[in-house]
Protein backbone atom coordinates (compact mmCIF):
# COMPACT_ATOMS: atom_id res chain seq x y z
CA UNK A 1 0.00 0.00 0.00
CA UNK A 2 1.07 3.75 -0.40
CA UNK A 3 2.46 5.55 2.33
CA UNK A 4 -0.23 6.75 4.69
CA UNK A 5 -1.52 10.48 4.07
CA UNK A 6 -2.99 11.03 6.66
CA UNK A 7 -1.65 11.01 10.71
CA UNK A 8 -5.07 10.57 12.46
CA UNK A 9 -8.40 9.66 10.84
CA UNK A 10 -12.11 9.43 12.64
CA UNK A 11 -14.27 6.53 10.75
CA UNK A 12 -17.68 6.78 10.92
CA UNK A 13 -19.12 3.50 10.87
CA UNK A 14 -23.55 3.43 10.20
CA UNK A 15 -25.11 1.10 12.44
CA UNK A 16 -25.83 -1.04 9.12
CA UNK A 17 -22.75 -1.31 8.12
CA UNK A 18 -23.00 -3.79 10.91
CA UNK A 19 -25.40 -5.55 10.36
CA UNK A 20 -23.94 -7.30 7.22
CA UNK A 21 -26.41 -9.29 5.25
CA UNK A 22 -28.55 -9.30 8.14
CA UNK A 23 -31.79 -7.16 8.23
CA UNK A 24 -31.14 -6.37 11.99
CA UNK A 25 -27.97 -6.58 14.52
CA UNK A 26 -24.74 -6.80 14.40
CA UNK A 27 -23.16 -9.33 11.89
CA UNK A 28 -20.26 -11.43 14.12
CA UNK A 29 -18.18 -12.15 10.74
CA UNK A 30 -18.89 -8.30 9.76
CA UNK A 31 -17.68 -6.81 12.88
CA UNK A 32 -14.41 -9.10 13.02
CA UNK A 33 -13.63 -7.84 9.21
CA UNK A 34 -14.16 -3.85 10.09
CA UNK A 35 -11.98 -4.32 13.51
CA UNK A 36 -9.46 -6.15 11.29
CA UNK A 37 -9.53 -3.45 8.67
CA UNK A 38 -9.33 -0.88 11.61
CA UNK A 39 -5.77 -2.76 13.10
CA UNK A 40 -4.38 -2.93 9.61
CA UNK A 41 -5.01 0.96 9.54
CA UNK A 42 -3.41 1.14 12.89
CA UNK A 43 -0.60 -0.97 12.29
CA UNK A 44 0.18 1.13 9.38
CA UNK A 45 0.99 4.14 12.14
CA UNK A 46 -2.07 5.84 11.38
CA UNK A 47 -4.01 7.35 14.55
CA UNK A 48 -7.58 5.95 14.40
CA UNK A 49 -11.12 7.08 16.28
CA UNK A 50 -14.53 5.62 15.59
CA UNK A 51 -17.86 7.03 15.68
CA UNK A 52 -20.63 4.47 15.60
CA UNK A 53 -24.42 4.71 14.34
CA UNK A 54 -26.94 2.88 15.89
CA UNK A 55 -29.66 2.55 12.93
CA UNK A 56 -29.09 -1.39 13.02
CA UNK A 57 -31.03 -1.47 16.48
CA UNK A 58 -33.19 1.39 16.44
CA UNK A 59 -33.51 4.41 14.19
CA UNK A 60 -34.60 7.54 16.89
CA UNK A 61 -36.58 9.41 13.49
CA UNK A 62 -38.37 6.21 12.83
CA UNK A 63 -39.69 5.65 16.22
CA UNK A 64 -40.54 9.97 16.23
CA UNK A 65 -42.45 9.24 13.15
CA UNK A 66 -44.56 6.33 14.38
CA UNK A 67 -45.29 8.84 17.19
CA UNK A 68 -42.77 8.50 19.73
CA UNK A 69 -41.41 12.20 21.39
CA UNK A 70 -38.46 13.11 19.30
CA UNK A 71 -36.18 13.35 21.93
CA UNK A 72 -36.87 10.60 24.03
CA UNK A 73 -36.27 8.56 20.44
CA UNK A 74 -33.20 10.19 20.20
CA UNK A 75 -31.95 9.32 23.13
CA UNK A 76 -32.98 5.76 22.66
CA UNK A 77 -30.96 5.98 19.65
CA UNK A 78 -27.81 7.14 21.90
CA UNK A 79 -28.35 4.07 23.59
CA UNK A 80 -28.32 1.58 20.53
CA UNK A 81 -24.67 3.08 19.70
CA UNK A 82 -23.22 2.67 23.38
CA UNK A 83 -24.58 -1.47 22.58
CA UNK A 84 -22.91 -1.11 18.81
CA UNK A 85 -19.75 0.81 20.72
CA UNK A 86 -19.63 -2.10 23.17
CA UNK A 87 -19.53 -4.62 20.41
CA UNK A 88 -16.95 -2.94 18.23
CA UNK A 89 -14.82 -2.68 21.40
CA UNK A 90 -15.03 -6.20 21.96
CA UNK A 91 -14.13 -7.28 18.20
CA UNK A 92 -11.62 -5.36 18.55
CA UNK A 93 -9.61 -6.19 21.92
CA UNK A 94 -9.81 -9.95 20.95
CA UNK A 95 -7.67 -8.88 18.25
CA UNK A 96 -5.03 -7.50 20.46
CA UNK A 97 -6.07 -3.81 19.91
CA UNK A 98 -6.21 -1.61 23.11
CA UNK A 99 -9.65 0.60 22.93
CA UNK A 100 -11.25 3.51 24.95
CA UNK A 101 -14.75 3.79 24.76
CA UNK A 102 -16.32 7.14 25.54
CA UNK A 103 -19.52 8.04 25.56
CA UNK A 104 -21.56 11.72 25.47
CA UNK A 105 -23.85 10.91 27.73
CA UNK A 106 -23.03 9.16 31.27
CA UNK A 107 -22.55 5.32 31.28
CA UNK A 108 -19.87 5.10 33.61
CA UNK A 109 -20.41 1.18 34.47
CA UNK A 110 -19.38 0.64 31.06
CA UNK A 111 -17.65 3.41 29.06
CA UNK A 112 -15.45 6.82 29.84
CA UNK A 113 -17.33 10.08 29.67
CA UNK A 114 -16.09 12.33 26.80
CA UNK A 115 -13.15 14.28 27.41
CA UNK A 116 -11.41 15.79 24.53
CA UNK A 117 -8.09 15.97 26.07
CA UNK A 118 -7.93 12.53 27.66
CA UNK A 119 -9.42 11.04 23.76
CA UNK A 120 -6.86 12.79 22.01
CA UNK A 121 -4.15 11.41 24.68
CA UNK A 122 -5.18 7.94 24.14
CA UNK A 123 -4.55 8.60 20.47
CA UNK A 124 -1.14 9.40 20.93
CA UNK A 125 -0.42 6.14 23.09
CA UNK A 126 -1.85 4.28 19.86
CA UNK A 127 -5.11 3.28 21.63
CA UNK A 128 -8.04 3.01 18.92
CA UNK A 129 -10.89 5.75 20.94
CA UNK A 130 -14.80 4.40 19.85
CA UNK A 131 -17.23 7.78 20.63
CA UNK A 132 -20.79 6.45 21.40
CA UNK A 133 -24.01 8.25 22.22
CA UNK A 134 -22.93 10.51 19.14
CA UNK A 135 -23.04 14.53 20.39
CA UNK A 136 -25.14 13.51 23.36
CA UNK A 137 -28.11 15.67 21.90
CA UNK A 138 -31.49 14.73 20.40
CA UNK A 139 -32.14 16.02 17.09
CA UNK A 140 -27.81 15.62 15.80
CA UNK A 141 -27.29 12.45 14.09
CA UNK A 142 -24.41 10.41 14.09
CA UNK A 143 -23.13 12.35 10.78
CA UNK A 144 -22.98 15.37 12.78
CA UNK A 145 -21.37 13.71 15.96
CA UNK A 146 -18.93 12.18 13.85
CA UNK A 147 -18.10 15.49 12.11
CA UNK A 148 -17.86 17.50 15.75
CA UNK A 149 -15.22 14.99 17.11
CA UNK A 150 -13.35 14.46 13.68
CA UNK A 151 -12.87 18.33 14.14
CA UNK A 152 -12.41 18.62 18.35
CA UNK A 153 -9.50 15.79 18.14
CA UNK A 154 -7.76 17.67 14.77
CA UNK A 155 -8.67 14.04 12.60
CA UNK A 156 -7.09 14.65 9.11
CA UNK A 157 -10.03 13.08 7.49
CA UNK A 158 -13.20 11.74 7.88
CA UNK A 159 -14.06 8.42 6.39
CA UNK A 160 -17.73 7.90 6.35
CA UNK A 161 -18.08 4.01 6.03
CA UNK A 162 -22.02 3.69 4.47
CA UNK A 163 -23.86 0.22 3.67
CA UNK A 164 -23.72 -0.77 0.12
CA UNK A 165 -23.68 2.97 -1.07
CA UNK A 166 -19.94 3.34 -2.88
CA UNK A 167 -20.03 7.32 -2.75
CA UNK A 168 -22.15 10.30 -3.48
CA UNK A 169 -24.43 10.04 -6.48
CA UNK A 170 -26.39 12.94 -8.72
CA UNK A 171 -29.28 11.28 -8.48
CA UNK A 172 -30.69 7.96 -6.39
CA UNK A 173 -28.37 4.94 -8.01
CA UNK A 174 -31.50 2.59 -6.60
CA UNK A 175 -34.37 4.57 -8.96
CA UNK A 176 -32.53 6.25 -11.30
CA UNK A 177 -30.26 4.12 -14.07
CA UNK A 178 -28.12 6.53 -14.79
CA UNK A 179 -27.28 7.80 -12.05
CA UNK A 180 -23.51 8.82 -11.70
CA UNK A 181 -21.22 9.02 -9.04
CA UNK A 182 -19.08 11.87 -8.13
CA UNK A 183 -15.08 11.41 -7.98
CA UNK A 184 -15.03 14.49 -5.91
CA UNK A 185 -17.29 16.88 -4.78
CA UNK A 186 -17.28 20.46 -3.53
CA UNK A 187 -18.79 20.97 -0.12
CA UNK A 188 -20.98 24.17 -1.32
CA UNK A 189 -22.36 21.85 -4.28
CA UNK A 190 -23.41 18.87 -1.69
CA UNK A 191 -25.15 21.30 0.43
CA UNK A 192 -26.88 22.94 -1.96
CA UNK A 193 -28.04 19.62 -3.78
CA UNK A 194 -29.27 18.65 -0.39
CA UNK A 195 -27.41 15.13 -1.09
CA UNK A 196 -28.80 12.93 1.18
CA UNK A 197 -25.61 10.80 1.68
CA UNK A 198 -24.07 12.81 3.96
CA UNK A 199 -26.19 15.20 6.58
CA UNK A 200 -26.26 19.42 6.18
CA UNK A 201 -25.13 19.70 9.32
CA UNK A 202 -21.53 17.54 9.32
CA UNK A 203 -21.12 19.19 5.80
CA UNK A 204 -21.49 22.83 7.34
CA UNK A 205 -18.93 22.20 9.86
CA UNK A 206 -16.56 20.07 7.61
CA UNK A 207 -17.05 23.01 5.63
CA UNK A 208 -16.20 25.37 7.98
CA UNK A 209 -13.07 23.66 9.53
CA UNK A 210 -11.78 22.52 5.86
CA UNK A 211 -12.03 19.11 7.13
CA UNK A 212 -12.05 16.55 4.35
CA UNK A 213 -14.61 13.62 3.35
CA UNK A 214 -14.31 10.59 2.33
CA UNK A 215 -17.77 8.46 1.01
CA UNK A 216 -16.94 4.68 0.28
CA UNK A 217 -18.50 1.38 0.89
CA UNK A 218 -17.62 -0.40 3.80
CA UNK A 219 -18.28 -3.59 2.12
CA UNK A 220 -15.66 -3.14 -0.87
CA UNK A 221 -12.31 -5.19 0.00
CA UNK A 222 -9.86 -3.33 1.97
CA UNK A 223 -12.09 -0.20 1.83
CA UNK A 224 -10.77 1.12 5.33
CA UNK A 225 -6.96 0.44 4.76
CA UNK A 226 -7.42 2.06 1.02
CA UNK A 227 -9.18 5.18 2.17
CA UNK A 228 -6.55 5.71 4.96
CA UNK A 229 -3.99 5.55 2.69
CA UNK A 230 -5.56 7.84 0.33
CA UNK A 231 -6.20 5.63 -2.44
CA UNK A 232 -9.13 7.15 -4.53
CA UNK A 233 -12.23 5.45 -3.60
CA UNK A 234 -16.03 6.15 -3.30
CA UNK A 235 -16.32 10.20 -3.06
CA UNK A 236 -13.53 12.98 -1.81
CA UNK A 237 -15.56 16.04 -0.97
CA UNK A 238 -13.82 18.81 0.15
CA UNK A 239 -13.05 22.51 -1.46
CA UNK A 240 -12.34 21.29 -4.83
CA UNK A 241 -13.95 21.48 -7.77
CA UNK A 242 -16.51 18.68 -8.80
CA UNK A 243 -15.73 15.80 -10.92
CA UNK A 244 -18.05 12.71 -11.76
CA UNK A 245 -16.67 9.13 -12.15
CA UNK A 246 -16.74 7.74 -15.65
CA UNK A 247 -19.77 5.70 -15.85
CA UNK A 248 -20.62 5.44 -12.30
CA UNK A 249 -17.45 2.95 -11.66
CA UNK A 250 -15.20 3.25 -8.46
Amino acid sequence: MATAPYNRILLKLSGEALMGDQSYGIDSATLALIADEIKNVLDMGIEAAVVVGGGNIFRGSDASAAGMDRATADYAGMLATVVNALALQDALERMGVTVRTQSAITVQAVAESYIRRRAIRHLEKGRVVIFAAGTGNPYMTTDTAAALRAVEIDADVLLMAKNKVDGVYDADPAKVTSARRFQTLSYLEAISRRLEVIDSTALSLCMDNNLPIIVFDVRAPNSISRAACGEKIGTLVAQHETALAPGGEQ
